[in-house]
Protein backbone atom coordinates (compact mmCIF):
# COMPACT_ATOMS: atom_id res chain seq x y z
CA UNK A 1 0.00 0.00 0.00
CA UNK A 2 1.60 3.24 -1.06
CA UNK A 3 1.02 6.47 1.13
CA UNK A 4 0.99 9.67 -1.36
CA UNK A 5 -0.88 12.07 0.50
CA UNK A 6 1.39 14.39 1.85
CA UNK A 7 -0.48 15.53 4.69
CA UNK A 8 -1.66 12.13 5.33
CA UNK A 9 -1.34 11.56 9.08
CA UNK A 10 0.68 9.43 10.69
CA UNK A 11 0.36 9.42 14.29
CA UNK A 12 -2.53 11.19 16.03
CA UNK A 13 -3.53 10.85 20.36
CA UNK A 14 -6.74 11.75 20.77
CA UNK A 15 -8.61 13.22 24.12
CA UNK A 16 -10.84 10.21 24.09
CA UNK A 17 -7.03 8.11 23.97
CA UNK A 18 -5.75 10.34 26.86
CA UNK A 19 -9.41 9.82 28.77
CA UNK A 20 -8.15 5.95 28.74
CA UNK A 21 -5.05 6.14 29.60
CA UNK A 22 -6.34 9.08 32.75
CA UNK A 23 -9.06 5.95 33.02
CA UNK A 24 -6.12 3.10 33.60
CA UNK A 25 -3.62 5.68 35.79
CA UNK A 26 -5.57 7.43 38.19
CA UNK A 27 -8.67 6.19 38.07
CA UNK A 28 -10.93 8.75 36.60
CA UNK A 29 -11.41 11.22 33.63
CA UNK A 30 -9.57 14.18 33.48
CA UNK A 31 -11.69 17.55 33.74
CA UNK A 32 -10.90 20.26 30.77
CA UNK A 33 -8.08 22.13 32.96
CA UNK A 34 -6.34 18.55 33.13
CA UNK A 35 -6.62 17.79 29.00
CA UNK A 36 -5.15 21.15 28.68
CA UNK A 37 -1.83 20.53 31.11
CA UNK A 38 -2.21 16.70 29.52
CA UNK A 39 -1.95 18.47 26.02
CA UNK A 40 0.85 20.76 26.71
CA UNK A 41 3.04 17.69 28.49
CA UNK A 42 2.35 15.64 24.85
CA UNK A 43 3.33 18.13 22.55
CA UNK A 44 6.80 18.99 24.98
CA UNK A 45 6.92 15.35 25.49
CA UNK A 46 6.95 14.33 21.48
CA UNK A 47 8.27 17.66 20.66
CA UNK A 48 11.61 17.67 22.64
CA UNK A 49 12.72 13.98 21.46
CA UNK A 50 11.13 13.84 17.69
CA UNK A 51 14.77 14.21 16.91
CA UNK A 52 15.81 11.08 18.38
CA UNK A 53 12.38 9.15 17.06
CA UNK A 54 13.18 9.91 13.63
CA UNK A 55 16.90 9.03 14.19
CA UNK A 56 15.59 5.49 15.23
CA UNK A 57 13.30 5.20 12.42
CA UNK A 58 15.71 6.08 9.68
CA UNK A 59 18.52 4.35 11.15
CA UNK A 60 16.06 1.03 11.19
CA UNK A 61 15.42 2.07 7.87
CA UNK A 62 18.69 1.80 6.76
CA UNK A 63 19.96 -1.10 8.53
CA UNK A 64 16.81 -3.25 7.20
CA UNK A 65 18.10 -1.82 3.57
CA UNK A 66 21.56 -3.46 4.48
CA UNK A 67 20.15 -6.78 5.58
CA UNK A 68 18.04 -7.26 2.47
CA UNK A 69 20.72 -6.07 -0.39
Amino acid sequence: MAITQSNEILFSITVEDVQSEAIEKIGRKLNDDEIRIAKKGLEFGLLTTIDVVYSTIFNKMIDHERNYN
